[in-house]
């Protein structure tokens, strides 16, 4: 339920829809922070007592709070390429989990965000995680020259990334898709069938290793780390992960420097929660909860640039930032860092069931805080049902984007619920599980569809949460979703389930790309 229920006549949708071509001035700059396995009771404002994060605290304070905010898909690439494109990754295939050397999956003749913040004559870029490919199949990218296609094909003038995410080869940053620092001398081969003969591995030369792995990550060892995949050479390119946040980080903030005059849209992705969690010494040891609470810590610091660059440059008044996170939380994620052993009475789920890759509420309920200081009411929150494939449509309606005929299909337009001025939000929001199995909330309901595929993994005992039976959760009144209602209210979960159908029958087919105006 809101809490605000005084709204100021500047608030009014009328006064900052752009149908009537509002003056570049007054066009706000946009910023989106993707944080990465950021569990909905993670972060302080939403309840937990058990690790401060001061500066995303504040964005609350001066913002808004959606708290029934979900994303797409319990998984990091499907979640990303729904927020990007504004079409459910299920539509696809190829959607899954992106390998380090997959190719683009987000297609160049897509219509993206960032394309339709170009049409809108904004400055656009990408700072940090990825994962969401890169060049055009699998394994075809020329990791030492040009690799293409990249960000420039999909709408970004300016990128400096991570090809996949923190526990996948290459483990090197890519700046307008070039390797940084690479020694042409040194070039970068990538495998993920093949170990290079004589490169030492994390199950062969564990005495190597700073940190072993819990499950697999047991490949190619870099900084002391052994990943996911095999990689051989680029040694001067690679990272240091306690590095990671301060440059991904570094280049936000300079991206907003150089486009301070606006307006300009960042899409920044953190890396800090997701394995390897290797904190700066700055973070090491200060939650007592281990790497995984220190790197909380970390995203809360990267925060806290972000808003002073903003204060420092006096655009925060003209800037809406937006703080979310890929999907929900995982604890042990393949590294011993006993995130597990020391997560005391921290819940990261908060109080919903599952996890990361799950279908139950902790897969897909996310964080999400909104900020744009003099417009949105401090302090507010709303509990209208929110999806991340929204903010495609929402803000091409608050920035005067072009969304034409098939673009962001999924994509509907709650730009009164972004800005905290009510209305309702999504009438019901479809969200998936690792396994693609689907679920559709609506009204406080959600139905869960049949599925045959394991209800926990027998290897990790992740809780994935299929059944071979449909299910319906009150989650007003049971939001850990301890009572399948089904029984009770059939009527209710056949309305759901013909409504889940015929989203899926939608089709949600992208349009080709159009030409958009160059910067």
């Amino acid at each position: 339920m809101r809490t605000n229920t005084v709204i100021p006549a500047f608030l009014t949708l009328g006064a900052v829809a752009c149908s009537s071509q509002p003056e570049k001035a007054k066009t706000p700059n946009v910023i989106v922070i993707l944080a990465d396995d950021v569990g909905y009771g993670d972060l302080d404002w939403n309840g937990s007592e058990t690790v401060r994060t001061p500066h995303v605290a504040r964005m609350a304070a001066e913002g808004l709070r959606l708290t029934n905010a979900h994303t797409v898909a319990a998984t990091s690439t499907p979640a990303r390429y729904g927020l990007l494109t504004g079409q459910y990754p299920w539509r696809r295939e190829g959607t899954g989990i992106a390998a380090g050397n997959a190719g683009m999956v987000i297609r160049p003749e897509q219509y993206t965000m960032a394309d339709m913040f170009r049409s809108a004559g904004y400055a656009t870029g990408a700072v940090g995680k990825w994962h969401l490919g890169l060049g055009d199949t699998t394994g075809s990218q020329d990791w030492n020259g040009r690799i293409a296609p990249g960000l420039e094909d999909i709408g970004f003038d300016y990128s400096y990334i991570m090809a996949a995410t923190g526990d996948r080869v290459p483990c090197v940053y890519i700046e307008n898709q070039r390797v940084v620092g690479l020694d042409p001398a040194d070039p970068i081969e990538v495998s993920y069938t093949a170990p290079f003969p004589g490169e030492p591995t994390g199950k062969d030369n564990p005495e190597l290793l700073r940190i072993r792995p819990s499950m697999g990550h047991d490949q190619s060892i870099v900084d002391g780390i052994s990943r996911i995949g095999y990689m051989k050479g680029g040694m001067a390119a690679r990272w240091h992960d306690e590095e990671i946040a301060d440059r991904i980080t570094d280049k936000a903030c300079e991206f907003i420097e150089r486009n301070s005059s606006g307006p300009f849209f960042l899409y920044f992705g953190t890396n800090d929660i997701h394995v390897p969690r290797v904190p700066h010494e700055r973070f090491a040891g200060r939650s007592g909860m281990g790497p995984r609470g220190d790197a909380i810590l970390s995203l809360d610091y990267s925060v806290g640039r972000i808003l002073s660059v903003l204060d420092s440059l006096g655009i925060a008044d003209n800037t809406l930032v937006i703080l979310s996170s890929d999907n929900g939380p995982i604890v042990d994620d393949g590294y011993e860092d006993r995130a597990e052993e020391l997560l005391g009475d921290h819940k990261p789920w908060g109080p919903f069931l599952g996890t990361k890759y799950s279908i139950y509420e902790a897969g897909t309920r996310v964080p999400m805080v909104v900020r744009w200081k003099g417009r949105i009411v401090p302090g507010s929150s709303d509990d209208a049902l929110f999806s991340q494939i929204d903010l495609f449509a929402s803000l091409a309606s608050l920035c005067g984007g072009t969304v034409g005929p098939g673009a962001a299909p999924d994509s509907r337009d709650c730009l009164s619920v972004l800005l905290g001025e009510g209305g309702g939000g999504r009438s019901s929001a479809v969200v998936m599980n690792l396994q693609e199995n689907l679920a559709i909330i609506s009204d406080g309901w959600k139905y869960v569809a049949p599925s045959d595929d394991p209800y926990t993994d027998s290897w990790s005992g992740y809780l994935y949460g299929n059944r071979p039976e449909a299910r319906l959760f009150d989650l007003r009144n049971d939001p850990a979703e301890q009572h399948d209602v089904m029984a009770r209210h059939p009527e209710i979960a056949e309305r759901l389930r013909r409504e889940l159908e015929a989203v899926k029958a939608d089709g949600g087919v992208w349009r080709e790309r159009r030409s958009v105006p160059e910067k």
